[in-house]
């Protein structure tokens, strides 16, 4: 019996399973595709994302790097807000990469790994969860003392355990022009109701699109203005659920979810990457499986840590929807080089960002 079976082996389900692995737990992670297959989430990250990759990565997983934001109110052509620092504020990767990257360290690490295998069931006893799963030779069961649900959005493994959704599920779309873009600088606009749409140059692999926004809106027809305004043709659209606002209770008696099956996502853009594995390292930190009831401290622990930033999160999104009159004044007023942390709003009370934004422009 292992000690833990993971379903979902995205960034929060690698990770945790590369860390529980190293903790000398016995491992296993289960991915109902080909990891990193279909894509279905940005490649815009924090340059956080290299404590997490280990040594020699972002040679291989960079594609851009990036040196701030141009706002716009409008659509392409309208008036850009530019947001910046001298320094690099983030990296575009190669998001399918860092999956398979991932999953090699898990693997290194000990974690029994298998793709192609999609959880059908599975089963909270008193002293075990069984999972049923239908692989490349037939269906199997495997037992474990706990499961890590780390399997998205609509999470199955988050239903078998009787938990609740987060809060709301934006509909994501993504596209791409492959003509190479070294521009150093993302175009988000606040077009889309109640989120926006962004322009990621990626250098030579070229331009990501993307829109977000709630279910019910015509989320493809804002997309097809957005890469209209663009005049350039994409390739490779997909699309996907974005959880955003996490439940009251990620944790059972037997199990626990982690990343966007938890909603442990930025409220503001939707990203989850370095939340998840964040909140994958409290897990390990936290969780015994010889003692189940460890899982509170996991649930203390990972909201500790994020709650905040959430929570300030879930304002700043309430400015997308202002009037654009009021939009066109916060933008032209706060413009300029800037100290946060695109992964800790809190940080727009630190010295470095008060230090930019009093300095003279």
């Amino acid at each position: 019996m292992y000690d833990f079976a993971v379903v979902g082996v995205g960034p929060p389900g690698a990770r945790f399973a590369r860390r529980a692995a190293e903790a000398g737990h016995d491992v296993v992670a289960l991915e109902q595709g080909r990891i990193g297959e279909p894509l279905a989430c940005s490649g815009h990250v924090s340059r956080d994302i290299w404590s997490f990759t280990g040594d020699g990565a972002r040679e291989r997983l960079k594609q851009n790097e990036i040196y701030g934001a141009r706002f716009h109110v409008g659509g392409p052509g309208s008036r850009a807000y530019p947001f910046y620092k001298s320094d690099p504020v983030s990296n575009v990767i190669d998001r399918v990469e860092l999956d398979r990257h991932l999953a090699a360290l898990a693997r290194e690490a000990g974690a029994d790994v298998r793709e192609r295998h999609t959880v059908t069931d599975v089963e909270q006893r008193a002293d075990r969860v069984v999972l049923t799963a239908s692989g490349p030779n037939g269906t199997v069961e495997l037992e474990a003392r706990m499961v890590a649900g780390c399997d998205g959005p609509r999470s199955r493994v988050r239903d078998a355990l009787s938990l609740p959704e987060p809060d709301e599920h934006l509909h994501g779309v993504l596209a791409f022009d492959e003509t190479p873009d070294d521009d150093d600088f993302v175009d988000v606009h606040l077009t889309a109701p109640t989120f926006f749409a962004w322009r990621i140059p990626r250098g030579e692999a070229g331009v990501e699109y993307g829109l977000a926004a709630p279910p019910g809106v015509t989320v493809s027809k804002h997309f097809d203005d957005l890469v209209s305004g663009y005049d350039v043709s994409v390739t490779r659209r997909c699309s996907g659920a974005i959880p955003i606002g996490p439940p009251d209770r990620v944790t059972a008696s037997r199990g626990f979810l982690i990343g966007d099956a938890a909603g442990q996502t930025k409220p503001f853009t939707g990203g989850g990457i370095l939340y998840g594995m964040r909140c994958a390292d409290h897990a390990v930190r936290e969780i015994d499986p010889d003692r189940p009831s460890t899982v509170e401290a996991y649930e203390r622990a990972w909201r500790d840590d994020i709650a905040r930033d959430q929570s300030l999160g879930r304002w700043l999104r309430r400015g997308y929807s202002l009037p654009e009159p009021l939009q066109r004044a916060g933008l032209r007023a706060l413009s300029g080089e800037i100290g946060v942390h695109m992964d800790r709003p809190t940080s727009i009370v630190s010295r470095e960002h008060l230090k930019a934004m009093f300095s003279p422009r």
